[in-house]
């Protein structure tokens, strides 16, 4: 018996320090952060902003990879498999949560083959329209959709975007067509040349077409006012009582990574995020900064996948 209690810590010891002793060798080779979105939108924009300092921190190459495709599949899928140990997933982790609700199949099961690493930031969606799009807030877009059509561009079809404008669209009886695109950068393009008329995306990405005046802005969906827009009225406020969404970015790996690699990863994610340059920059831009430790990322994610399965069900969306 005795001798037995003192295998199993023995072996547990062992392990510990062979997970302390790998974590402390890596990286040993270069680093990947995939966006499974085309270059411009949120996750790529926190990914260039966090890339130069982690590879400062690892003093290891870091370069960014977008791997665009089956809205945001391809790339995931791509680091699901991944046997490098070197490769990382930033990408919207709320679009992630939906994905297992939206698609009849997928080729990587988000829950299994994925671990969780942290959080880096959360922004609002904002409700922009073209600026020749004759409304200046909520109710006037819904009273002229019934006028005439109005295409409402979707960074991806089950992207978090696209399902809360399905939400506004059925609290307030609004029409609209859904256009997909591949990403944010490309939905963005598309409203901003006129081609859609309305979008809904992170403020991120978005903001900076608003202060140029290429995009008008008429709801912010959070539940209070942010401060770069505070003459801007939440959507909760123009009558969708309780509407809030937004796009969550996180890191992380796939789920053979060592756990002593994953906190490595997560203590050096959470301390460059919140650093005054990198955090300076993206509060500037309309994002807030948030750091989660694996564990807190795990339930995050459970939750937001329940809670977006509901709201899918709701809207009827599904892809085969």
């Amino acid at each position: 018996m005795i001798r037995s209690i003192f295998v199993r810590a023995l072996t547990a010891t062992l392990a510990l320090a062979a997970g302390g002793a790998q974590a402390q060798a890596w990286p040993t080779q270069t680093i990947r952060i995939v966006v499974p979105y085309s270059p411009g939108g949120s996750s790529d924009i926190i990914a260039r902003a966090i890339s130069g300092p982690l590879s400062e921190a690892l003093k290891q190459t870091v370069i960014v990879e977008n791997k665009p495709g089956a809205n945001g599949n391809t790339g995931t899928d791509f680091v699901a498999k991944a046997n490098d140990g070197h490769t990382l997933l930033l990408c919207d982790v709320g679009a992630l949560a939906i994905t297992a609700s939206v698609y009849a199949k997928l080729p990587f099961d988000p829950s299994k083959d994925l671990r969780g690493v942290g959080m880096l930031a959360y922004s609002p969606h904002l409700l922009v329209v073209h600026p020749s799009v004759k409304a200046n807030n909520l109710q006037e877009l819904v009273a002229l959709s019934h006028k005439e059509p109005l295409n409402f561009a979707v960074t991806a079809i089950g992207s978090a975007p696209h399902l809360a404008g399905v939400a506004v669209e059925k609290a307030t009886k609004a029409q609209w067509t859904y256009i997909p695109y591949k990403g944010g950068a490309q939905a963005i393009g598309d409203t901003v040349a006129g081609q859609t008329q309305v979008l809904m995306n992170g403020m991120l990405a978005t903001l900076p077409q608003v202060q140029a005046g290429k995009l008008k802005v008429l709801g912010v969906s959070k539940a209070t006012r942010v401060p770069l827009l505070a003459n801007v009225p939440t959507i909760a406020e123009q009558g969708v009582k309780g509407f809030e969404s937004g796009t969550w970015q996180g890191v992380l790996m796939p789920a053979a990574t060592p756990p002593a690699v994953v906190a490595k990863v997560a203590a050096e994610l959470s301390r460059i995020i919140r650093s005054p340059e990198v955090r300076e920059r993206l509060v500037s831009q309309g994002a807030e900064v948030y750091t989660m430790t694996p564990a807190e990322f795990a339930t995050f994610f459970e939750r937001e996948r329940k809670n977006w399965a509901s709201v899918v069900a709701q809207g009827g969306v599904k892809i085969e």
